[in-house]
């Protein structure tokens, strides 16, 4: 059977350095013709639920999601230079990414709370965007709802490479929103303290399976194995 791994990216695979949040503060700016009243919480939520709370705190109307997603395109786009000399892969994650899209009957893309752009620029800034299948990913543009991109990548997995639709899936991030993602969609998550979020806050939250980060790539490999087997 095949497996399916989906990657988180800030935190997870990369560190951007502050730079996401000066994505967000500078598209609120572009659609607002203001500044948010302060940063945005990220955390683990897509670019569309971000977005909605920045203005639902700024006590503005919502504009439509097309302007917004325009906005954070632009912005990405104007901070590519400052991610690339400020950000940086974290340990372990080319070897890592390597090694799985390496592995026979794996399908390794993403799931993240980004729009597909930044996404994919947040990738080629350390050149990991060749590591993974983009175009069956999961974004931040395809629900408000992190859970939901489960079904959104595995369906594109489906389409894409004719893998059967049960086919397992494993997520790879470092909070408690892709911990939840992950249980709530039924499928099995592998959690890295790579962010914010200490070990123990991962464990709380319902990773079974938690790793400092990823630099030991046997045990990541292994950890995959096991997981996809309870799937079987």
């Amino acid at each position: 059977m095949a497996l399916i791994v989906l990657w988180d990216i800030d935190h997870t695979l990369i560190d951007n350095a502050g730079v996401s949040k000066e994505i967000y503060a500078a598209a609120f700016e572009a659609v607002a013709h203001r500044r948010p009243s302060g940063p945005a919480v990220t955390e683990g939520r897509t670019d569309r639920l971000i977005m909605r709370e920045m203005f639902n705190r700024d006590g503005l109307a919502q504009p439509g999601w097309s302007v917004v997603q325009a906005a954070l395109e632009a912005a990405g786009r104007a901070r590519s230079e400052a991610l690339r000399l400020r950000g940086r892969a974290l340990p372990g994650v080319r070897e890592a990414l390597t090694a799985v899209a390496q592995e026979p009957g794996v399908v390794s893309s993403v799931l993240t709370g980004n729009i597909a752009a930044n996404a994919r620029l947040k990738l080629a800034a350390f050149g990991l965007d060749d590591l993974v299948d983009l175009g069956v990913g999961a974004y931040g543009a395809d629900h408000r709802d992190r859970a939901a991109l489960v079904a959104v990548a595995r369906d594109r997995v489906h389409v894409a490479h004719a893998v059967p639709v049960d086919s397992p899936v494993v997520l790879v991030g470092d909070t408690p929103r892709d911990v939840e993602a992950a249980l709530t969609s039924g499928v099995q998550i592998v959690a890295v303290a790579t962010g914010v979020h200490s070990a123990s806050d991962l464990r709380v939250a319902g990773a079974e399976v938690v790793l400092p980060d990823l630099t030991d790539t046997a045990a990541l490999l292994a950890h995959l194995a096991c997981v996809a087997a309870k799937q079987d």
